[in-house]
C-alpha cells in the first residue's frame, strides 16, 4: 500500500475513517503563521479560536518552532523512571514565577490528565484525613457551567449533563452548586467533602469569572472545614487572564492560597503538555508530611508527560511570556476590545464579558430566534454565527447555544485585532439586515 501524498488525498477519508464524535467545519487548515491560517484552497483566515485557547504565541513561532527541532535531534523521550533537567526546570519557573509559592509539580499531556491528579490528590487527602468514624472523606465539589475535561473523571466532576449523557453512571464522589453562590456553597458542604474544584474564570459556559467574594469564601471554608482549594486554570492560566496566575487577575497578590492548580492549553502552545502543582503545606493529621509529597512512588503516573520534548516547549514558551510581558499586553487588549464593541451597540449583542483575552460576546438571543436562516439550519444561534465568521475569514469559538468566544494569541497585534473587529462588525450588520422587520432593532452608527 503506497502513502497517500497531497495529490492522492481523499476528503472523504475523514468520514470513513475517522470517528464522528467532534461537530467539524468543513475546512481542512494546512499551514499557519502567526495569527492567521489557511486552508487547502489558499483561503486565509484570521485564528481568534486559537485552538480553544491553545495557540498562545499563535501559529509556526520560529523561537519555538527553533527550540523543539533543536531538542527534537537531541533527545525526545525518556522514561520517569529517570530524571529529566527539562521537567526540573520548569517545575522551578512553574512555582518561582508563577505561583510564587512553595509547592511542587506533575507533568502530563493534557488538561484532562491534570485535572485527574487534582482529584486523585484530593481523594489521597480524604484518605489521610478521614471522618471521625475513620472512612475517606471523597466528595469534590464542582459548579454548574464548569468544564474539567472528557475522560471519566474529569467529565464526572463537570457539572453539565449533556457531557454526562450517554455514558451510563458517572464518577460518584462529586456534588454540584451553582457557581458564585456561597450560601449554596456553605450548604453543599458534608462531613465526607474534601475539597472544592474551580474555575477562576469559567470558559466552556461563555467566560464566566469566580467573584472576589466567591473566591474569598471559598478559601475560607476550606481553611475552617480542612478542604482542599483545588484551580482549574487550564484554560484561564498563564498569562490569558492578564496574570500568570489565573485566579490572582480576580484577587491580586496572596489574600488566598491555593492547594494545588491544573494547567494545560498556553503551557504548550499547541503542543501536548500539562501539568498540575501542589502546595508544599503540612497535612492536618500528620504534620511531618507535606501535601505536595502525598502522591508518592506508585501513587500516580504517565508514560509520555514530563519528556525532555514537552518540557522545552513550556520552557520556551513560558519564557516568552515573561521576557514579552503578554499578560500585561492581555489585560489592556481585552479591555480595548470590549469598549470598542460596547460602543457599536449593536441589536445583535446583548453582553461582553472580557477577562484579558478571554472574551465572551452574548448574542440577542430574543432577536435571533426570528432570523430565517438559522431557524432553517436547527442550529444554535452560536454555531451559526462562527460558521457565518468561518466563511467572512475569522474563526471564534462557539459556548453554549448563544455565545461566541475570542481565544486570540497572546502576542496578537494591533493590527490583528483592528482586522477581527472589522469582520465581526460587518457579519453582525448582515445578520442583522436579514432579520424580518419586526423583530429588528436599529444598528447604532
Amino acid at each position: 500500500m503506497s502513502t497517500p501524498t497531497a495529490d492522492t488525498f481523499d476528503p472523504a477519508w475523514m468520514d470513513r475513517y475517522v470517528l464522528p464524535n467532534y461537530g467539524r467545519f468543513p475546512v481542512w487548515m494546512e499551514r499557519g503563521e502567526g495569527s492567521y491560517l489557511w486552508d487547502r484552497e489558499g483561503k486565509k483566515y484570521l485564528d481568534f479560536a486559537g485552538g480553544v485557547a491553545v495557540s498562545t504565541l499563535g501559529h509556526a513561532h520560529p523561537e519555538l518552532a527553533s527550540a523543539i527541532a533543536d531538542q527534537a535531534r537531541t533527545l525526545i523521550h525518556v522514561s520517569n523512571w529517570y530524571c529529566i533537567r527539562q521537567q526540573a526546570e520548569l517545575a522551578h519557573l512553574l512555582v518561582e514565577k508563577v505561583v510564587r509559592l512553595p509547592g511542587k509539580c506533575f507533568f502530563c499531556n493534557s488538561g484532562a490528565e491534570a485535572n485527574e491528579g487534582l482529584i486523585k490528590l484530593a481523594r489521597k487527602y480524604g484518605v489521610a484525613t478521614p471522618t471521625p468514624d475513620g472512612s475517606p472523606r471523597h466528595e469534590i465539589i464542582t459548579f454548574s457551567g464548569s468544564f474539567h475535561g472528557r475522560t471519566f473523571g474529569a467529565m464526572s466532576a463537570t457539572a453539565q449533563e449533556k457531557i454526562h449523557g450517554g455514558f451510563g453512571p458517572i464518577v460518584p464522589g462529586f456534588v454540584y452548586a451553582p457557581f458564585n453562590d456561597i450560601a449554596a456553597l456553605e450548604a453543599a458542604i458534608t462531613p465526607r467533602t474534601v475539597a472544592i474544584l474551580l474555575e477562576p474564570v469559567q470558559g466552556e459556559s461563555g467566560i464566566h469569572p469566580a467573584s472576589a467574594d466567591f473566591l474569598r469564601a471559598a478559601a475560607r471554608l476550606c481553611r475552617e472545614k480542612d478542604l482542599l482549594l483545588l484551580l482549574d486554570e487550564v484554560q484561564c492560566g498563564l498569562g490569558r487572564t492578564g496574570d500568570l496566575a489565573g485566579w490572582r487577575s480576580i484577587l491580586p497578590g496572596d489574600e488566598i492560597q491555593p492547594d494545588a492548580i491544573s494547567w494545560a492549553k498556553s503551557i504548550g502552545a499547541g503542543f501536548p503538555l500539562g501539568g498540575f502543582w501542589v502546595r508544599q503545606r503540612p497535612l492536618s493529621s500528620h504534620p511531618d508530611q507535606a501535601l505536595c509529597d502525598l502522591l508518592g512512588p506508585g501513587t500516580h503516573g504517565t508514560t509520555y508527560g514530563g519528556s525532555p520534548l514537552a518540557c522545552t516547549v513550556g520552557l520556551t514558551v513560558l519564557g516568552i511570556i515573561l521576557r514579552d510581558q503578554l499578560p500585561t499586553r492581555a489585560a489592556s487588549l481585552g479591555q480595548r476590545i470590549a469598549r470598542d464593541v460596547a460602543a457599536w451597540q449593536h441589536p445583535l449583542v446583548s453582553d461582553i464579558r472580557a477577562h484579558g483575552l478571554m472574551i465572551g460576546f452574548e448574542l440577542n438571543a430574543e432577536a435571533l430566534q426570528h432570523h430565517p436562516e438559522i431557524v432553517a439550519s436547527g442550529k444554535p444561534a452560536s454555531i451559526w454565527l462562527a460558521a457565518r465568521l468561518l466563511a467572512a475569514g475569522l474563526l471564534v469559538t462557539p459556548a453554549g447555544p448563544n455565545t461566541i468566544r475570542w481565544l486570540p494569541p497572546l502576542n496578537v497585534t494591533d493590527a490583528d485585532v483592528e482586522t477581527g473587529l472589522a469582520i465581526m462588525h460587518r457579519v453582525l450588520n448582515e445578520t442583522h439586515a436579514a432579520l424580518p422587520t419586526s423583530s429588528a432593532q436599529p444598528v447604532a452608527s
